[in-house]
């Protein structure tokens, strides 16, 4: 009988250790998706202040740095898009159709006049609902206790 004490005790340990891993990476994946969502809101918040400094309703002064460097990533794209066009009208002057081409070409008819649109599509969709993101749910599933099997 002490054997029987004995291996019930270490099961009992066992399975208090395994649940307490559990709740740990329950909230851990809480946690991280918690970050998940902050992130997006800093960068929804970034690119309003972005679009209210580039209207006027903002001042630059205290955010010049960071608008120079946005400013400057959209130079950048706009170059890419210039070389994507340049390399997409050789590849037809050349008559050679492939998938990258056709990626390139389908990238650059994407990209409208103003670069911002290109660096930020984000901005004219709709806003998302409000409340947890995407994940949650396939969270809430994985870390649900298991059902009875009364």
């Amino acid at each position: 009988m002490q054997v029987l004490d004995t291996i019930a005790k270490q099961a009992n340990r066992l399975a208090t250790d395994v649940q307490l891993s559990l709740k740990r990476a329950r909230v851990e994946g809480e946690r991280r998706l918690l970050q998940r969502q902050h992130r997006a809101a800093l960068e929804e918040l970034g690119e309003r202040a972005y679009e209210q400094v580039r209207a006027g309703a903002l001042a630059e002064g205290p955010l010049s740095a960071e608008v120079a460097a946005v400013e400057s990533k959209l130079i950048e794209i706009e170059a890419k898009v210039a070389e994507i066009e340049s390399l997409r009208s050789d590849e037809e002057d050349d008559g050679d159709d492939t998938g990258e081409a056709e990626e390139a070409a389908d990238a650059a008819e994407a990209a409208d006049d103003d670069p911002s649109r290109a660096a930020f599509p984000m901005v004219d969709a709709p806003p998302e609902k409000a409340g947890p993101g995407p994940g949650w749910e396939a969270a809430e599933r994985f870390f649900a206790p298991p059902p009875s099997t009364d």
